[in-house]
């Protein structure tokens, strides 16, 4: 890998101090997780009942990651002997790549278990706080939960990236390939798994508790109700979590990899000093989320996020003009000709001034953040007029409603994309004709995007904690009116939050698959010089080559059989929650009285298993295709395969997420009173529409994110191996095709497996009717009867 960083790159001296500091701001961020934590564990936890509720949703949750990871377990055991059989440029490289990557998994699945393990205890506290003492407390113990998982997505992200660069140094960013694989990896199948769990159940019990029998969202007498807030934890907790994580360790790969080559010595050390700032500047985000007298919660987060960022922003411009020099000649380990990537492909050497390159390429990316977050928010929030006329087309039914929330979603895909594409080419024409500087500039942009990460990762934990709050209050019938509406606020803010995040995490998601396109084609451009294969006519990357488009298409073909397997995967184990609540309506006497209890455990059993059987597929789908188009078609048409990838999974990412974003909030703006309120058919309709849209924007949408870094980190893999066996005098064209035939007969066989699966209702299992639906009250639904609650052993527990 000497074309991607010169082997005269080192940490030392002056730069060694400066990643040693970057370890202890690392470490300092984990101990402010803890204190934030502490803070969280102190507050008080209500009454019996609402105890006893989350103490269900714990067990459940637990119960469900500990089954995750054993089954993870094996795919991460294939993985690290596979990069193992990967060549490196030594074998202690290659050792120290695949136990980084283990490492990397091993944060991305702490971040999300931690994550998890306390909301699942927030949860009852902010549901007492709005009971006992209003909104604040409630809410600062909310963002609270958020700010601990924040810290140690920060924090653990940090502490890696650091110890490598100190422990490797030169050879860093290819043992940080494999950190970064091992996170994003593992947060694609946490991403998957907790979708299809906290959807397939969310979605069930919608249709037979709020359609069919016409009672309120967690009413505890519908048997899917534990199950529901269960996946609120494993899959908008957990999920997003690793998901966040793995931006974060990714986007400091390839700004790792490509800084090397562009600014040498300095190119190993400023992109961790960007997201260090960002750390600082989180904890000040954290303690200014205070409301102010008469203002929104949503208000409050967002100040507190655009004030954090903004400190960010100008703080990392300064430590740029303080630690880069104004001169590309004063920069050491450059080399003077410019780099091989710039000479293949007729770029000149460096020049212009590398502090303010740097520094304007950190403020894009912050920018970028900003835009992300006004943006999603205008697209999903209930102040605003497009969720604004979702809610208005209840009136007509849901067939309008799913129409205009399908429009929204588009539409909102385009402008997004544009934002996100003048930040990648603004950053990228800094390179001031060189590639390798433009590269980086890109990379560095993500950089800027990651010093708001802290807060990011707080507003998004928010929401799931939040719904759960609601949730327990709900079931346990023990806060007063006051109380509930305040968590419904809270709730509808959360809902905002989540899908504000989801925009950032994709925006993250494009500027990291840009930076590790770059270094994929600089390690593609390295290894066919290593091999003397310079002759035009031995490789290609134009766009007009066959190759490079049949892979462009096969990329975007990915993108959309992954979104179809993963929301396929929701509508199958929907099914069978939704018979399985039909049959304890049917068979439990009492529920509808309050009189009979639901088994809340069989629910939670049957879509952990769904969910633990369906990940497989889109997990083997993301780590295969690259592997058959590389070795099947060749590093051109794996370029291809990447960019319609990127490009594809972007507008498809936005797409779901602001489709079923903008759904969910026009069921809460019914919800609030609008257009006949609760139990009228126009909430009927957004409860349609909501359900359509669950698994679009926390099933789907989301796991794109890491599938498409999956992919390009699994691309810049095994690109040197894909050279040696399809170009040049040594190459084992038959091998490489023998190759290219097992993977892509893995992918057939997975699908095929996929699609034989019982859809519950069918010709061997014909099902059982719904029952009718009770006639809908001109008012709100009746209310749950008052009962104690009980978890209720179930095969989901240890």
């Amino acid at each position: 890998m000497a074309g991607i960083h010169p082997a005269v790159v080192s940490v030392s001296g002056g730069n060694l101090v400066l990643v040693l500091l970057v370890l202890l701001i690392s470490l300092g961020a984990l101990g402010m997780a803890w204190k934030f934590r502490q803070e969280v564990l102190a507050a008080g936890e209500g009454t019996d009942n609402m105890k006893n509720i989350a103490l269900a949703v714990q067990e459940g949750a637990n119960a469900y990651l500990q089954r995750q990871f054993r089954t993870l377990g094996i795919f991460a055991a294939i993985a690290f002997v596979l990069l193992l059989a990967l060549p490196a440029d030594d074998v202690v490289i290659r050792i120290f790549r695949s136990v980084f990557f283990l490492v990397g998994a091993g944060f991305s699945a702490a971040i999300g278990y931690l994550g998890m393990s306390l909301a699942v205890r927030a949860n009852l506290r902010v549901a007492a706080a709005a009971n006992e003492q209003g909104r604040d407390p409630a809410m600062n113990i909310g963002f609270r939960t958020g700010a601990f998982v924040g810290m140690a997505t920060v924090g653990l992200g940090l502490l890696g990236a650091s110890v490598v660069v100190l422990l490797f140094q030169d050879d860093s960013p290819e043992v940080l390939e494999g950190f970064g694989f091992g996170a994003a990896l593992l947060a694609m199948f946490m991403r998957v798994g907790g979708g299809i769990f906290t959807k397939a159940a969310d979605v069930g019990a919608d249709l037979v508790g709020k359609v069919e029998n016409n009672i309120p969202e967690d009413d505890p007498r519908n048997a899917a109700t534990i199950a529901d807030n269960v996946g609120d934890n494993v899959g908008d907790c957990a999920g997003m979590a690793a998901d966040l994580f793995e931006s974060y360790a990714v986007t400091l790969v390839a700004a790792l990899i490509l800084g090397s080559q562009a600014f040498g010595d300095a190119g190993l050390v400023f992109p961790l000093l960007i997201p260090a700032i960002g750390a600082l500047s989180a904890v000040g985000g954290v303690y200014l989320t205070k409301p102010r007298q008469g203002e929104s919660g949503l208000k409050t987060i967002n100040r507190a996020f655009y004030i954090s960022a903004a400190v960010g922003a100008v703080a990392s411009a300064i430590v740029a003009f303080i630690y880069l020099p104004t001169d590309f000649a004063d920069l050491e380990g450059v080399p003077a000709g410019g780099s091989p990537l710039d000479s293949a492909f007729g770029y000149s050497a460096a020049s212009g001034n590398p502090a303010l390159i740097a520094a304007l390429a950190v403020v894009i990316g912050v920018v970028l953040a900003a835009g992300i977050l006004a943006l999603t928010g205008y697209f999903t929030g209930t102040e605003f007029k497009p969720v604004k006329d979702v809610g208005r087309t209840s009136i007509t039914g849901p067939a309008t409603v799913i129409l205009s929330g399908l429009a929204v979603g588009f539409e909102s895909a385009v402008y997004t994309t544009l934002v996100i594409s003048a930040a990648v080419f603004g950053a990228f024409l800094l390179g001031a004709g060189s590639l390798s500087i433009a590269l980086f500039a890109v990379a560095l942009a993500g950089c800027g995007l990651l010093t708001t990460v802290g807060v990011i990762v707080a507003m998004d934990t928010f929401g799931p904690v939040s719904d759960n709050a609601q949730g327990i209050a709900e079931m346990s019938g023990d806060v007063s009116p006051e109380g509930a509406q305040i968590l419904t606020e809270l709730d509808a803010v959360g809902n905002t939050t989540k899908a504000i995040t989801k925009g950032i995490a994709i925006a993250t998601a494009v500027l990291a698959a840009s930076a590790l396109f770059g270094s994929y084609i600089g390690t593609a451009i390295d290894s066919l010089l290593e091999a003397n294969l310079t002759d035009d006519d031995t490789f290609s990357f134009f766009v007009f080559s066959p190759d490079v488009l049949v892979g462009l298409l096969i990329g975007v073909s990915v993108v959309f059989l992954f979104s179809g397997l993963a929301i396929n995967a929701v509508g199958r184990a929907a099914g069978a929650v939704v018979m399985e609540v039909r049959r304890q309506f049917r068979e439990i006497p009492g529920i509808m009285e309050g009189t009979g209890r639901p088994e809340y455990g069989k629910v939670v059993d049957i879509v952990t298993k769904d969910s633990l059987r369906e990940l497989a597929t889109p997990g083997i789908l993301a780590i295969l295709s690259p592997i058959a188009v590389g070795f099947g078609l060749g590093i051109g048409a794996l370029a291809g395969f990447l960019a319609g990838a990127i490009g594809s999974g972007t507008l498809m990412a936005v797409f779901l997420a602001n489709a079923g974003g903008a759904w969910d909030n026009a069921k809460k703006l019914v919800e609030d009173g609008h257009h006949g309120g609760k139990g009228s058919p126009a909430h009927e309709a957004t409860i349609i529409g909501d359900t359509v849209g669950d698994p679009f924007k926390d099933t789907a949408g989301p796991a794109i994110n890491p599938l498409i870094k999956v992919m390009n980190l699994v691309s810049l893999l095994i690109v040197g191996a894909v050279v040696s066996l399809t170009l040049g005098t040594d190459a084992n064209r038959p091998l490489s095709v023998v190759i290219a035939l097992v993977a892509t007969g893995g992918i057939v066989a997975a699908v095929v497996v996929s699609k034989r699966r019982s859809t519950v209702i069918g010709e061997d299992d014909p099902g059982t009717p719904a029952p009718p639906a009770p006639p809908a009250p001109a008012a709100d639904p009746e209310p749950a009867p008052t009962q104690q609650f009980e978890p209720t052993p179930g095969p989901h527990q240890p």
